[in-house]
């Protein structure tokens, strides 16, 4: 468990508070001064918006590529929020990023995917923003690791900055998947399991990367009452310099954010709470009759690994094991259960067993040289 970061609730961010999940909407990249005001204009028109984001500085991974306007964006941005209302949001790198993002009045910042994997960079970032009133958001390291994924929330809570949010945009996958990014959403369970206030806000236009999955990723953020979704909105998705594929019109973010099941995290009524409570404990009834049987296999695995070793046998059987996966996932697919939740439960259930035998073996004189 991280120790006890106190940060403030979003909905102390903004002015006029906030109730529902917020919503950053706006293009990818800044690329005119028009593009930003109409795609603004549209959006506080059509949508509930809270705030508009834009890159200004684009990190690409080829040279050559569109890689942002530069400052000069951020006065189309503050333009963008003086007309519309809409607070703003821009993405830093450098201590020179966050310096002309405070001189231009930005209202919040966000740490990208490349940079929160850079402890270095990240610290650069905090020193900049040491002192400056303004939420700053995280997006996930581009690999799943959590624990780099909080060492940069923690750099910028040390900082002195007490309004952050984690962005969740999904995961490299190093196989190819139909979405962009693997959303791994266990990871950001855990992260909300370790820094419980810590707000979290869904970014399912990179977890996407086309507008056909878009609906499908923001409504399942929502079900795990994650804070609020970040999308990728263009006034002309087609003609946009960066990630043209998944980004949206102001229209069809309208359209997705009104399918969308905004669900509450609890209710009041006891009829309810009573029936959730039923479920629960016939739930915690049956973890702890996991526990107990999966304590017996392993009193069972520790026999088999004296038996071996008085046998002089090798601790792995491979035709056993290829028996356990085939025998195993029939019947489980049987009871209606995952077969790939199957498979991860029997590695972990193996890999287990066979460091409880090579434990046994090393423990007993009688299989030492």
């Amino acid at each position: 468990m991280v120790d006890k970061l106190h940060i403030k609730p979003i909905k102390e961010w903004l002015d006029n508070g906030l109730n529902k999940p917020l919503i950053i909407a706006g293009p990818c990249s800044a690329e005119t001064e028009e593009q930003v005001m109409e795609t603004a204009r549209q959006i506080k028109a059509n949508t509930n918006s809270s705030v508009l984001r834009s890159g200004i500085w684009k990190p690409r991974t080829r040279p050559g590529s569109f890689e942002g306007v530069g400052e000069i964006g951020l006065r189309w941005l503050k333009s963008a929020s003086k007309e519309t209302g809409l607070k703003t949001i821009v993405e830093v790198a450098y201590p020179q990023h966050v310096e002309a993002a405070l001189k231009h009045e930005v209202d919040m910042v966000w740490i990208g995917a490349r940079t929160a994997a850079n402890p270095f960079s990240v610290q650069e970032i905090a020193n900049a923003i040491e002192g400056a009133n303004i939420p700053v958001l995280i997006k996930n390291p581009v690999n799943p690791d959590l624990d780099l994924w909080i060492g940069a929330i923690e750099r910028i809570y040390k900082s002195g900055i007490d309004q952050i949010a984690a962005i969740h945009r999904g995961f490299y996958p190093f196989e190819k998947t139909k979405l962009r990014n693997i959303p791994k959403w266990e990871l950001v369970i855990e992260l909300k399991r370790q820094i419980p206030d810590l707000p979290l806000i869904c970014d399912p236009s990179h977890i996407s990367g086309s507008v056909e999955y878009i609906q499908e990723i923001a409504q399942k953020a929502l079900d795990l009452n994650l804070d609020g979704l970040m999308i990728e909105t263009h006034r002309d998705p087609k003609n946009a310099k960066s990630d043209a594929k998944q980004q949206i019109t102001p229209l069809e973010l309208s359209a997705v954010l009104n399918s969308l099941n905004f669900r509450q995290s609890s209710v009041d009524d006891s009829e309810f709470l009573n029936k959730l409570e039923q479920f629960r404990q016939q739930i915690d009834s049956i973890d702890y009759q996991l526990l107990e049987l999966l304590s017996q296999r392993m009193e069972i695995v520790g026999e088999i690994g004296k038996y071996k070793c008085e046998n002089n046998v090798t601790i792995l059987q491979l035709r056993r094991w290829e028996n356990i996966i085939k025998t195993r996932s029939q019947t489980g697919i049987k009871l209606d259960l995952n077969p790939e939740f199957i498979l991860k439960l029997l590695e972990l259930v193996h890999k287990e067993s066979i460091q409880k035998q090579a434990e046994v073996m090393d423990n007993n004189d009688d299989c030492k040289d």
